[in-house]
């Protein structure tokens, strides 16, 4: 959709994808794919803390993370963790109300029951990743959304 990437990036964000094990390589491009097909603009796609990330760059918001701000200010991102396929999102951890809803939509687009952290959903049953409740999620929060919130409940 919006987003946006670097040619450096899009390879490091392919080897990636080709160094995990085959039965995780789909359902991680599919999270990836659904999150790109619905994150409203200006995100920009990345390899972030290790991970295939989307990220508010610093020609938006140039003041980055507050834990490191040479780093871009994190949005969502997808890892392979040893147990799970892990999906993080930030705003779920900043913003109660789309917390809220996303609990509550959960059981309406998966058999299996939500394990979360803060800010982690993490898949353990690779054939239940609810791809179309992360695409709703996805549209969730603009850029600016984004910005405001962080600055106003994380960024001290």
């Amino acid at each position: 959709m919006g987003y946006i990437h670097t040619n450096m990036d899009k390879n490091s964000i392919k080897e990636y994808i080709n160094s995990l094990e085959s039965d995780r390589k789909d359902p991680i491009i599919e999270l990836i794919n659904i999150i790109e097909e619905n994150i409203p603009r200006g995100f920009e796609k990345i390899m972030n803390y290790g991970m295939p990330s989307f990220v508010v760059p610093h020609s938006i918001y140039p003041n980055g993370y507050h834990c490191d701000a040479t780093l871009p200010l994190p949005f969502i991102g997808v890892s392979n963790l040893k147990s799970s396929i892990s999906l993080y999102h930030m705003g779920l951890y900043a913003d109660s109300e789309l917390l809220t809803w996303f609990e509550s939509e959960y059981s309406k687009h998966s058999n299996t029951k939500l394990n979360m952290g803060k800010s982690c959903i993490r898949f353990k049953k690779f054939n239940e990743i609810p791809y179309k409740l992360i695409g709703f999620l996805s549209t969730k929060m603009t850029v600016k959304d984004w910005i405001n919130i962080y600055e106003k409940n994380i960024k001290k």
